[in-house]
């Protein structure tokens, strides 16, 4: 460890030495650029994150992940319990709707569409839904689910799932791309049909930005409150039927408190946005784990 140390140092000093005055101060104008955009990206993140901490640490208590919701928004007490369910129920289906077609749409683009017209559409279609405004994805399905079947979770879960899928699509697409080319044909010569390469070779090297794409996707979905509004409407419990009745969510709590000008309302806002922030930091966790799992047992 000490020669390695001492063998980089020694590295660093010659190329400091071989390296002309005006190449040395240009590297050094980029690397404090570097860090200084660094900063300006991480610093307001980290205030964000601290507030919501210092502000909504104070009501995660057992209760706050047990009990019902409470209707009076002047006194303090009650939970979030029936919100996190939701949360965890609604997103999910969406997950399970949205992963699964956006990893086998980027996966047509990229190993079988090539360059064909329909491709290209797709890959713009994709780009352009990447962009379109959550309440705007939010209409579009009351017009065609909830105006039909009447306010549910599912209705929530097709909002959420048209949001994250563009967004599997050109991310896990991307990821795709930057497999080597030697790698399918190294699994082509060892007679592997297309299908089998894809499975067998490409996925799992793309397994960790695929991983990342999708926890992308889903930190957006848990976020959105305006769909959830249309589709499954405001209430205060946990409702188990996927297709019939409203239901809630903590992106719904957060809206409905937040507007609310009791002290104690605003607080339950300030709680369930921290859940909020601790249920996404802990699945993008769980995440980077199996990712890394299955890199090395790929790179084994």
């Amino acid at each position: 460890m000490a020669d390695d140390t001492t063998t980089r140092r020694t590295g660093a000093a010659l190329l400091e030495s071989t390296t002309g005055r005006g190449r040395r101060v240009r590297n050094r104008l980029a690397t404090a650029w570097m860090l200084g955009s660094l900063l300006v990206a991480v610093v307001p993140l980290a205030l964000v994150v601290g507030y919501v901490v210092v502000e909504g640490v104070g009501l995660l208590d057992a209760a706050w992940f047990t009990e019902r919701i409470s209707v009076r928004s002047r006194i303090a007490g009650g939970g979030m319990a029936p919100a996190i369910v939701g949360t965890l129920v609604i997103t999910g289906m969406a997950s399970l709707m949205a992963i699964p077609l956006g990893i086998l749409g980027a996966i047509h683009l990229n190993e079988y569409g090539g360059s064909r017209r329909i491709t290209r559409t797709i890959r713009f279609m994709a780009d352009v839904m990447t962009g379109v405004p959550s309440i705007v994805m939010g209409l579009f399905v009351y017009t065609i689910w909830t105006l039909q079947f009447g306010l549910s979770a599912f209705g929530g879960a097709l909002a959420l799932a048209s949001l994250m899928l563009p967004i599997v699509i050109r991310s896990s697409e991307e990821m795709l791309r930057l497999v080597p080319d030697e790698l399918r044909h190294g699994s082509y010569a060892l007679g592997n049909r297309k299908w089998r390469t894809v499975m067998t070779v490409v996925l799992p090297a793309a397994f960790g930005g695929i991983t990342s794409g999708v926890m992308l996707a889903i930190a957006r979905a848990a976020g959105e409150t305006a769909p959830l509004i249309f589709t499954i409407g405001a209430a205060r419990a946990f409702n188990p039927s996927l297709f019939d009745g409203p239901n809630t969510a903590l992106s719904v709590q957060i809206f409905s408190n937040a507007r609310v000008p009791f002290p104690a309302a605003q607080d339950r806002a300030w709680g369930a946005a921290l859940t909020l922030v601790a249920i996404v930091f802990a699945f993008t966790i769980l995440a980077r784990v199996v990712s890394a799992r299955v890199a090395r047992r790929h790179n084994a």
